[in-house]
C-alpha cells in the first residue's frame, strides 16, 4: 500500500533531490505541539492566578493536551498511511485555529482545559505527516537515510522551543495569558494554505485499491483512551480512596490488547509490536526521556517562578541557554549515525543535570542555574533525535505515518507523568522541598533509562543499514 502511494506522490516529480516545497509545512507542522508544550511553562503561575487554580489544577492545561495527543497520534497516522498527509494534516491544523479562539474567550478554568485537549487534537498531524512524506519522497529518490531533512525537523522542534518560553513570558508582560494562544492563530492559517497547495493529493485509484484496509478500530480507541484517562485521574490525585482507577486502567488495558490480537486491522498492532522489540525498547526510552524532560520545563520552570522569585519573562530568557544548546548539539550530531552513543550520553547528562537539582534552594545563584540548564540541553539535543532517528530504521515501511505517530504517543505519555509528578510535588507552599522531591523522581527515572540504553545492543545496527546495502 505505501509504495503505491509514495509513487502517486511523486509521480509529478522526475528529479532525484528532495522536493523542498514540501519542507516549510511539514517544518510547520511539526512545531505546532513543541511551541504549545513550552510557551504554556511560563503561562501556568499566571493563569492559575487568573482563575484561582492551585498547581495541582493547572497541571491539567499541560495533561490535557498530551492525553489527547496520546490518543490521537496513532489514529492520525494510521489514517494518514490510509488516506495520505494532505486531507488529515488540513483537518488537524484547523483545529489548531479554532481550540486557540477557545482558549482566548474561556469563561472557567475547566473551559481551558478542554481548548486543550481540541488544540492536543489539531497537532495530532504534523509529525506523521511529515515522516510519511520524508519515507515516500526517500523511495521515490533512493535516498535510504534522509538524516539531513530529520535533522532540520529536530532543529525546527528545538527552535521553537528556544522562542517557546522566552516569546510566552513577554507576551503575558505585554498582553496576558491569553496571548499565548493568540500565537497558534497566524501559524494555523500558515499551515492550511501551505497543506493544501503544496502537499500531495493521493489518487483515487490507489485508495480503491486499498479499500480493505480502510477500517477504523473504533473498539481498539474507546479502550486505548479509557485506560490512559483512568491511569492518569488516579496519578494527578493518588489516594487508596482512587484505586479503582488503577483497576480500571488495567482492565481496559487488557481488554484493549486482547481485542487488537483479535482485529484484523488493529488501531494499534500490538502482534508487530511484540515481534519487535527494538521498537518496543526505543518507545519505552522515549517515555523515560520525556518524563524526565517536561519535569524540568513545567516544575523546573514553575519553581523558578515561585521558588527563586522570578518573572515569566525572566524565568523564560534563563531557559535560553538550554535550548539554544540543544540546537547546537543536533547540529552538530545530526549527521552520524552512531545513535547508540548519542543516547548513552544523552541518558548519563541527564541523570548528572537532574542530581544537581537536588542542591537548589531560593538562594541559588544564577550562575549555578544556568550551569544546570545549559547541562538539560546535550540531552534535549541528542535523545529526541536519536530516538526519531531508531524509528525511521526499526519500523515497517508500510507503517511508518503509525510508528512515528507512535512515537510521540509515548512521549506524550511521558509528559503526563512529569505532568502527575508536578501536580504530586509541587505544593505552593513547599515549592523547593517539592522540587528536590521531583529530582529525586527524575533521577530514578535517569537510571533505569541509562540501564535500558546500555544493554540494548540492536542500536549498534541501527543508522548503517545503507552502509551496508
Amino acid at each position: 500500500m505505501f509504495k503505491r502511494k509514495s509513487k502517486t506522490i511523486g509521480s509529478s516529480r522526475s528529479d532525484s533531490q528532495f522536493n523542498k516545497k514540501l519542507i516549510t509545512p511539514m517544518v510547520l507542522g511539526t512545531i505546532l505541539n513543541p511551541i504549545n508544550s513550552s510557551i504554556i511553562a511560563v503561562a501556568l503561575i499566571p493563569i492559575g492566578q487568573a482563575f484561582g487554580a492551585p498547581p495541582s489544577q493547572t497541571a491539567w492545561l499541560v495533561s490535557a493536551l498530551y492525553l489527547a495527543t496520546a490518543i490521537g497520534q496513532p489514529v492520525t497516522g494510521k489514517l494518514i498511511d490510509m488516506f495520505g498527509p494532505r486531507l488529515l494534516f488540513l483537518i488537524a491544523t484547523s483545529l489548531v485555529g479554532i481550540s486557540s479562539l477557545m482558549a482566548v474567550f474561556a469563561p472557567n478554568f475547566w473551559w481551558l482545559v478542554a481548548a486543550r485537549v481540541l488544540l492536543g487534537f489539531g497537532t495530532c498531524a504534523g509529525y506523521p505527516a511529515s515522516m510519511y512524506l520524508i519515507r515516500s519522497e526517500a523511495e521515490r529518490t533512493g535516498e535510504e537515510s534522509p538524516t539531513s531533512i530529520l535533522t532540520i525537523l529536530a532543529i525546527a522542534s528545538q527552535t521553537i522551543a528556544v522562542i517557546g518560553p522566552t516569546l510566552g513570558g513577554l507576551l503575558i508582560d505585554i498582553g496576558g495569558w491569553q496571548s499565548t494562544f493568540i500565537i497558534n492563530l497566524p501559524l494555523s492559517i500558515a499551515c492550511i494554505i501551505l497543506g493544501a497547495t503544496r502537499f500531495p493529493k493521493v489518487s483515487k485509484d490507489a485508495l480503491r485499491k486499498d479499500q480493505d484496509m480502510l477500517t477504523i478500530d473504533f473498539i481498539g480507541m474507546i479502550f486505548f483512551g479509557l485506560s490512559l484517562i483512568a491511569a492518569l485521574l488516579f496519578l494527578m490525585n493518588p489516594s487508596v480512596s482512587k484505586i479503582y482507577l488503577i483497576l480500571i486502567a488495567i482492565i481496559a488495558g487488557a481488554i484493549f490488547a486482547w481485542h487488537e490480537l483479535r482485529t484484523k486491522h488493529p488501531f494499534i498492532d500490538v502482534r508487530v509490536l511484540g515481534g519487535n522489540t527494538p521498537l518496543l525498547l526505543t518507545y519505552a526510552r522515549s517515555l523515560l526521556a520525556a518524563t524526565v524532560s517536561y519535569s524540568v520545563l513545567y516544575g523546573f520552570t514553575q519553581w523558578l517562578e515561585k521558588g527563586r522569585g522570578l518573572s515569566p519573562s525572566h524565568a523564560g530568557l534563563l531557559l535560553l541557554p538550554m535550548f539554544l544548546t540543544a540546537i547546537i548539539v543536533s547540529r552538530t550530531t545530526g549527521k552520524s549515525p552512531a545513535i547508540h552513543l548519542k543516547l548513552v550520553v544523552g541518558s548519563l547528562v541527564q541523570f548528572i543535570a537532574m542530581a544537581l537539582l537536588l542542591f537548589t534552594s531560593h538562594t541559588s545563584s544564577l550562575i549555578f542555574l544556568v550551569i544546570i540548564i545549559l547541562l538539560f540541553g546535550i540531552p534535549q539535543g541528542l535523545l529526541n533525535l536519536a530516538n526519531q532517528g531508531a524509528i525511521y530504521f526499526q519500523a515497517a515501511s508500510n507503517q511508518i505515518a503509525a510508528s512515528a505517530g507512535l512515537l510521540r504517543t509515548f512521549m506524550y505519555m511521558g509528559a503526563m507523568l512529569a505532568s502527575c509528578a508536578n501536580g504530586l510535588f509541587l505544593k505552593s507552599d513547599t515549592i523547593t522541598k517539592g522540587m528536590h522531591e521531583l529530582a529525586i523522581f527524575c533521577v530514578i527515572i535517569g537510571i533505569i533509562l541509562i540501564i535500558i540504553t546500555l544493554f540494548d545492543r540492536s542500536l549498534s545496527k541501527v543508522g548503517k543499514q545503507t552502509k551496508t546495502s
